[in-house]
């Protein structure tokens, strides 16, 4: 199976949440390759609280960079350069221990931000292999966004599973929908505590949706 994916609009549009959830409703194992920014913790710490399944593990970056910001940048500042053939190395590595399980991969922001000074994260995507969910968060400006990010998807040639969607700022969903053809996978309604018991409820909720998505590109 191809790898899974999270990719958003933007930054904090709530990437690690559906991250949670995909990877808790496939029994997936979880890597973030890049974090960029810990001062207030990890995605892979927050997705090791929240997940609750035996069958994931839960895979450690490859690299883990203080600074918040771009990860060319937040490289740059610790002297180091973010190689794409050593993440996908690692990727292989993974891929040959999980065997028959989903791996869920979560990016740094959205499609174009840079990992390196020639680089972007679209470019990992294409060369891990991986399938994209998109996610996009209801706010002002964010169907503009989304149709911007489903247009890059189709401009490098990456596979899209679908959508999931954050908050509850009016009803944009069928709108991002219609405009780019991609299905919606399931929304997220903004929780009132993020627990392993909400990841667990939304991951039923969203199995379905996810089973039929990738079977339909299988």
């Amino acid at each position: 199976m191809n790898p899974i994916f999270i990719t958003g609009i933007g930054t904090d549009v709530g990437k690690t949440i559906a991250a949670a959830v995909v990877t808790e409703a496939l029994d997936a194992d979880y890597w973030k390759p890049v974090q960029a920014g810990y001062a207030t913790g990890t995605d892979t710490l927050t997705v090791g609280s929240l997940v609750s399944n035996p069958q994931t593990t839960i895979h450690p970056e490859v690299y883990k960079l203080s600074t918040p910001a771009s990860p060319h940048i937040a490289a740059r500042n610790e002297g180091l350069t973010i190689d794409l053939a050593t993440i996908q190395s690692a990727a292989i590595n993974i891929e040959n221990g999980i065997q028959d399980k989903p791996l869920v991969i979560e990016g740094a922001g959205g499609l174009l931000v840079p990992l390196n000074e020639h680089e972007t994260v679209a470019d990992m995507i294409l060369a891990l292999r991986a399938k994209v969910i998109l996610v996009s968060r209801n706010y002002l400006g964010s169907i503009n966004h989304s149709l911007m990010t489903a247009n890059c998807c189709r401009t490098y040639g990456i596979p899209v599973l679908g959508w999931i969607f954050n908050d509850d700022y009016m009803q944009y969903e069928q709108e991002i929908v219609d405009w780019t053809g991609y299905p919606s996978l399931g929304t997220i309604h903004r929780l009132e505590e993020i627990s392993s018991s909400a990841i667990q409820a939304l991951a039923l909720q969203m199995k379905p949706a996810l089973m039929k998505a990738i079977n339909r590109t299988t």
